[in-house]
C-alpha cells in the first residue's frame, strides 16, 4: 500500500514542479535576456564615452539611497536569496528586480568593475519566492522554488544550464547538496537558458586547444595551479568583506558610502590607467587565451573588483573571478611550461571554484565550456582550489555543513 501511495504521488509531483519550472524558465529567461542585451548596449555606450565613468559616485549615491529607504532588505542580495533556500524567514521581495536590474546596469554603464551572475541569481530568487507565494506552497517547496530560481539565473546568464543546476544545489552549503530539488532546480536552467538563446543572446566560447597527456610531471604541476587559484580565490572572497567592513565601520549611510566608494575607484582609475578593468573587462579574457594577457592582470581586475563591490554598487562576482582565473592561468603557463590556453582555461573555472566553494558546478562549468578531454584535469584543479580556499566564500550566507580538514 505504501509503495502504491508512493507511485500515485510522482505525476503529480512530476506536473507540479515541470510547471513551476516552465514558468520560472519563461520569466527568468527573458529577464536574464534583456539584461545581457542591456549589458552589452551600456558597456558599447561607455567605450565611446570615457566621461562616463565621471558618474559613478553618483550612481552609487542614487541606488544607495534606493536600497536603504525602499529596497528593505533587499540589500542583502545573493545572502538573501541563499538564506531563503535555506529556509530563511524573510521572503525575497520583488522590489529586488528593478533595484539589482538597473543598479548593475547603471554600474556597468559608469565603468564599475562588477559582473553580472548576482543579478541573474537575484532576479531568480525573487521571481521563484514570489511564486511560490502567489501559489500558496509550503514553505519548504518555497526552498525549492528558490533554489530553481538560482538555477534558472545562472544557467541562462552564462548559457551553461547544467552547471546552473549543480551551482543551485552546491552553493547554499559546503557539504551538503539539496537533491530534493535536482528535478525541477535542472528544468528550470534548462528552459531559462533556451529562452535567453531564443531572445537572440549569444554567449561566447573559448578555445581550450593543446591538452597535454598525462604525466607525473604535469600532475605535480596542475597541484601547483590548483593552490594557486585557491589562493587567489580566498583573497578575493576575503578582500571584498574587509573593504565592506572597512566602510560600514566609518560611514553609517549607504548611499554616502557607495558615493564615497565610487569616488575612490575613479580617483584610482584615472591615476593608474586602469581603464583596461572596467565594466565586465570581457577583452581580458581574450587576451588570456590568446597569451597577450600583461603578467598583472589577474591582481589588477581583483583590485578593482573588489573595491568596486566593497563599496556597495551592485553586480556580481563570477565573471571578474572568470577573469582574474584566466589572466592568472596565462601568466603562470610560460612558468610550468604549458600551454597557454589551456592553462587559462583551468584558471576560469579554478579561481571561481575557490571563492565560491562549489567545485562540483565549476567541474561541470568546465565541461559545458571548454573540452571533455580535459576532464580530470578541470576536477583535479577545482578540488585543490577547494581545500585551499578555507571555509568562507564570496557568500557569507553559506552555511558550514561540513568544514574542511582545518590543515586546509
Amino acid at each position: 500500500m505504501k509503495k502504491k501511495a508512493v507511485q500515485d504521488r510522482l505525476p503529480r509531483y512530476l506536473f507540479k514542479w515541470f510547471g513551476f519550472a516552465l514558468l520560472l524558465g519563461i520569466t527568468v529567461g527573458t529577464l536574464s535576456a534583456w539584461f545581457l542585451i542591456a549589458l552589452e548596449q551600456v558597456t558599447r555606450f561607455r567605450l565611446a564615452h570615457g566621461w562616463l565613468l565621471l558618474c559613478l559616485p553618483l550612481v552609487g549615491l542614487v541606488f544607495g539611497y534606493l536600497y536603504s529607504h525602499f529596497g528593505k532588505n533587499s540589500a542583502r542580495g545573493n545572502n538573501l536569496v541563499i538564506d531563503r533556500s535555506n529556509g530563511g524567514k524573510e521572503s525575497v521581495p520583488l522590489r529586488l528586480i528593478p533595484l539589482t536590474f538597473f543598479g548593475t546596469v547603471f554600474t556597468h554603464l559608469t565603468g564599475g568593475s562588477v559582473g553580472r551572475e548576482g543579478t541573474a541569481v537575484q532576479m531568480g530568487g525573487a521571481c521563484a519566492d514570489n511564486l511560490g507565494k502567489l501559489f500558496r506552497v509550503s514553505s519548504s517547496d518555497r526552498e525549492v522554488l528558490v533554489i530553481c530560481g538560482i538555477a534558472a539565473g545562472f544557467g541562462s546568464i552564462f548559457g551553461t544550464p547544467i552547471a546552473g543546476t549543480i551551482f543551485a544545489l552546491e552553493v547554499l552549503s559546503i557539504g551538503v547538496l539539496r537533491t530534493d530539488a535536482l528535478f525541477p532546480a535542472f528544468f528550470a536552467s534548462f528552459f531559462a537558458n533556451t529562452v535567453t538563446l531564443l531572445w537572440g543572446v549569444h554567449h561566447t566560447h573559448y578555445a581550450m586547444e593543446n591538452i597535454p597527456a598525462f604525466s607525473v610531471p604535469l600532475f605535480f604541476k596542475l597541484i601547483a595551479l590548483g593552490a594557486a587559484f585557491g589562493l587567489i580565490g580566498r583573497l578575493f572572497s576575503r578582500a571584498i568583506y574587509w573593504i565592506k567592513r572597512f566602510y560600514a565601520g566609518r560611514i553609517f549611510q549607504a548611499a554616502w558610502r557607495n558615493a564615497i566608494g565610487g569616488l575612490v575607484v575613479v580617483l584610482l582609475v584615472l591615476l593608474f590607467s586602469g581603464q583596461r578593468y572596467l565594466g565586465l573587462s570581457l577583452p581580458l579574457l581574450d587576451d588570456a587565451f590568446a597569451g597577450r594577457a600583461e603578467i598583472f592582470d589577474f591582481l589588477k581586475k581583483l583590485f578593482y573588483t573588489v573595491i568596486t563591490l566593497g563599496a556597495g554598487f551592485q553586480g556580481g562576482e563570477v565573471t571578474p573571478l572568470f577573469e582574474i582565473g584566466a589572466t592568472l592561468g596565462s601568466t603562470l603557463a610560460p612558468l610550468l611550461h604549458l600551454a597557454i590556453p589551456f592553462a587559462a582555461a583551468l584558471g576560469f573555472v579554478g579561481v571561481f571554484s575557490g571563492a565560491t566553494n562549489t567545485p562540483i558546478a565549476c567541474f561541470v562549468m568546465g565541461l559545458e565550456l571548454f573540452d571533455g578531454q580535459a576532464m580530470p584535469y578541470f576536477f583535479l584543479i577545482c578540488v585543490v582550489s577547494f581545500l585551499l580556499s578555507g571555509n568562507s566564500g564570496i557568500y557569507g550566507a553559506q552555511q558550514v555543513r561540513v568544514a574542511k580538514p582545518r590543515f586546509f
